[in-house]
């Protein structure tokens, strides 16, 4: 009698694990996960790393365009220039770029629906931008960028001011001074010094020459 007690026992613990099995089987698609594979809306998809991630992110490519700028891969025929520093706010406000930046895009605040991937906004900010090819305006001596850096060339511009042109003398204005150092005040300039220039940054005072 015990035996066949104990035989009794196995088939029924036996039936309870296979019942349990059918129904977890037959519940997971409830869990999640649709009956074809794709993750349904219960569950946070994982965001992809790379171009699209974040709109204009550092180290991704825009194209060039006649009235705005449009995010593309940096591996397409399209691409024009690369992000090399990417900052939230405004320029005034923020960091600075870095000194070989050929020019600045700045990105307006845009909500949800009209972000990059559809899953959150894209905040205002701006993106200092390298060219995938010359000519490098930011260059030292390239007559453009954003920032005034040794090596650059500039000329008067009236009422005490300066502006940045080519030192190579085909901008449109020809050069008059040349930034040969950066210093963190103008004490520190050299005796040839004919001209202090506002960099910015950690070394903030340009000491210029005549060219």
């Amino acid at each position: 009698m015990r035996e066949k007690w104990s035989a009794g026992a196995v088939c029924a613990l036996l039936a309870v694990l296979l019942t349990a099995l059918l129904t977890a089987c037959q519940s997971t698609p409830d869990r999640g996960t649709e009956s074809d594979g794709r993750i349904s809306s219960e569950v946070t998809p994982t965001r992809p790393s790379g171009y699209g991630t974040v709109f204009l992110d550092v180290d991704e490519c825009s194209s060039f365009g006649t009235t705005s700028f449009t995010e593309v891969p940096c591996t397409s025929e399209r691409a024009a220039a690369r992000v090399v520093a990417r900052f939230d706010g405004t320029p005034a406000g923020g960091p600075l770029c870095p000194g070989t930046t050929d020019f600045v895009l700045h990105i307006s605040e845009q909500a949800p629906s009209s972000d990059e991937d559809g899953d959150g906004a894209v905040p205002q900010g701006y993106a200092c931008m390298r060219n995938l090819s010359a000519p490098h305006p930011g260059d030292p001596g390239g007559g453009g960028g954003p920032r005034t850096i040794v090596g650059d060339c500039v000329y008067s511009s009236g009422g005490g001011q300066v502006r940045e042109t080519a030192c190579d003398g085909k901008g449109e204005k020809k050069p008059e001074f040349k930034v040969t150092k950066a210093v963190t005040k103008r004490s520190r300039c050299p005796l040839s010094t004919a001209l202090y220039v506002q960099l910015g940054g950690e070394e903030p005072v340009g000491c210029a020459r005549p060219v």
